[in-house]
């Protein structure tokens, strides 16, 4: 079981920045994938940014040019927000896929962190 913490969500006001962090308890093998999603109380858990293993990155319309995505060597995530506006609030989850080694993959999520962009 691989424990994910997260930290750095708060309360922003409209066209500031917060910097998410996820870290990876203990050690882990043969990444996927690993990103960020978030949820709204009422709606599905959305994608908002994701890097493959192979370095290719994957994110949401509605965060492109204001978020970025990126990880580390020790595998902690980042999610650098800016402009950040009134309809990012959320609750944001990081996520983790692991490969198999018969085939398919495991899911872990962090225990989410909310953000808040208000006046």
């Amino acid at each position: 079981q691989v424990q994910l913490v997260e930290s750095g969500g708060g309360l922003v006001q409209p066209g500031g920045s917060l910097r998410l962090s996820c870290a990876p308890g203990g050690g882990v093998f043969s990444i996927k994938a690993m990103g960020w999603y978030r949820q709204v109380p009422g709606k599905e858990r959305e994608l908002v940014a994701e890097i493959a293993s192979g370095g290719i990155t994957n994110i949401a319309d509605s965060v492109r040019g204001r978020f970025t995505a990126s990880r580390d060597t020790k595998n902690t995530m980042f999610l650098q927000m800016n402009s950040l506006k009134v309809e990012d609030t959320a609750v944001y989850y990081c996520n983790l896929k692991l490969n198999r080694v018969m085939g398919g993959y495991d899911t872990y999520w962090g225990q989410g962190t909310q953000v808040t962009v208000s006046s």
